[in-house]
């Protein structure tokens, strides 16, 4: 387990973060506000992408579609993940290799390993429309990352 105290650590996707990795937060904890889910017995994760953020434009962005690109036309981590993804099926370049983590309690975060992101879509919840992930497990990595506490190794 990773103990991150003193930072504000919350669910999230950070793309190409690190020497070739992307890491997830995720949270699957009851009353979670995303569904996120592990399958196949813990080996494929289903994530959720993000709302807008909270600002006075959306002051309630769970109403909004989730985005691909900022308003300065930037894309997002959604965006940045959903097209690695369909590159990848489309056999145009390897999976991108994600570092999975896992909020147990608030402030600390169980490694789960190392998943290849192989799939992205959209699908629509109500009236909005939301991005999802799956996550194929490659196995472990050395735990370096497990118990080294500063977030540049996230």
């Amino acid at each position: 387990m990773c103990s991150r105290e003193g930072m504000n650590l919350r669910r999230g996707m950070y793309f190409g973060i690190g020497d070739a990795h992307s890491v997830i937060l995720t949270s699957v904890r009851p009353n979670a506000p995303y569904d996120d889910r592990f399958e196949d017995d813990g080996s494929t994760l289903i994530y959720e992408g993000h709302n807008e953020p909270r600002d006075a434009a959306f002051p309630n962005p769970g109403l909004f579609d989730e985005p691909s690109f900022s308003t300065s036309r930037v894309p997002t981590q959604n965006g940045k993940f959903y097209e690695v993804a369909q590159r990848y099926k489309q056999g145009r370049r390897p999976a991108e290799r994600v570092r999975v983590y896992e909020k147990v309690q608030p402030g600390v975060w169980s490694y789960n390993g190392v998943f290849d992101l192989v799939d992205s879509w959209r699908e629509q919840v109500g009236e909005r429309s939301i991005y999802k992930f799956r996550l194929v497990s490659i196995g472990d990595e050395p735990a370096s990352t497990e118990t080294d506490h500063s977030s540049s190794h996230l």
